[in-house]
């Protein structure tokens, strides 16, 4: 396959700035621009290679502890009573914050992308055959119940948050790791966390409900005047895990004219619940067959959760983009659905929710 022959993808979620910032290097200009370490997902020549045009660039201030893979590739399964990683305090989440920022904007000025505040952004970085980035972030912990840094950040280009990562703060709470395990799992959002829904509307920030629990996520479908977007989130009824979309969160969703990307995270796809590398196209493929039944052909995309998560060995990265595209193909998708899914849809739903 050519690069011409490519259809473009614009992917919901990613982890690159992490990878990045935990680095240590100071030259991550050039990491990204001339190509990364070969366990990580996202560079510019693997972008090219696979036909990834772009995407939300999740800034993620980490929590002081990981879990780790073992040696054979595979994290062991998920208690059904994980619990939820501890608060991270506000000044580490500020730092780390405010560092990933500035390496997006490094990476602008560089050349080696193009921070897109709407859709017609995104449309003329295609246009130009830039990388099209939407500054995002997981997990407000950088942020103050005053929203003085949410301005902050909006004018440095925010459009794009997720209220919670996997643990509480001080404007919701998230999902455990847990399966199995509904994402009925603790309180909805603070008095701070609906101000802070409100600040998104009139800012034009689109709300991630990736991560949210249940309370919090019934709390923004009934305070907000957007479309419902989960942007790396998959099906509860296939692979039930704290983290996926039951049947009612997918019918909000299409009530509000949002959508869903499919995370790639095998932990998350798997019935098993399993972080398993082995873990063939054709999973993904089902939760994609669901995700239509449930939304439409308008409200589904791809959310991969690279350089964030244990993904298909068999897409392995960037570069591997075509191999979904051509498994999608081979169950009979048309090219036209198949542009909705890779890209198509997120046009759509950031124009409605960003401008």
């Amino acid at each position: 396959m050519t690069e011409t022959d490519l259809i473009p993808v614009f992917d919901g979620h990613n982890d690159t700035l992490l990878k990045l910032y935990q680095s240590g290097q100071s030259d991550v200009e050039k990491l990204f621009i001339e190509g990364s370490p070969a366990s990580w997902h996202i560079d510019l020549p693997r972008a090219r290679k696979g036909g990834l045009i772009g995407g939300m660039f999740a800034i993620f201030p980490p929590p002081q502890e990981e879990r780790k893979a073992k040696d054979d590739g595979v994290i062991s399964l998920p208690s059904d009573n994980e619990p939820l990683p501890p608060e991270l305090p506000r000044s580490v989440a500020q730092e780390s914050t405010l560092a990933m920022a500035s390496i997006l904007l490094r990476l602008e000025r560089a050349g080696a992308l193009a921070i897109c505040r709407s859709a017609a952004d995104i449309r003329a970085a295609m246009a130009r055959n830039t990388m099209a980035a939407v500054f995002h972030i997981e997990g407000v912990e950088a942020i103050d119940t005053d929203l003085v840094m949410l301005d902050v950040l909006h004018a440095a280009g925010l459009r794009s948050l997720g209220i919670v990562w996997s643990r509480p703060n001080a404007f919701g709470h998230g999902v455990p790791f847990r399966f199995p395990s509904s994402p009925d799992t603790g309180d909805g959002l603070t008095d701070a966390g609906k101000a802070l829904v409100k600040a998104c509307n009139r800012l034009k920030i689109m709300i991630d409900l990736s991560h949210l629990n249940e309370k919090g996520f019934r709390d923004v479908a009934r305070l907000s005047d957007a479309p419902l977007v989960a942007t790396h989130s998959n099906v509860h009824a296939l692979c039930p895990h704290s983290r996926n979309l039951t049947e009612w969160q997918l019918g909000a969703i299409k009530d509000s004219d949002g959508m869903v990307g499919l995370n790639y995270a095998t932990g998350f796809l798997r019935e098993d619940g399993r972080m398993n590398a082995d873990t063939p196209l054709e999973v993904m493929v089902r939760h994609i067959d669901a995700l239509l039944k449930a939304l439409g052909e308008d409200r589904v995309g791809l959310g991969s959760d690279f350089d964030g998560a244990m993904i298909p060995a068999t897409i392995g990265d960037a570069a591997g983009l075509p191999r979904l595209t051509d498994a999608l193909a081979k169950h009979g998708y048309g090219r036209a659905l198949i542009e909705k899914i890779a890209y198509r849809n997120w046009l759509r739903v950031l124009e409605k929710s960003i401008g």
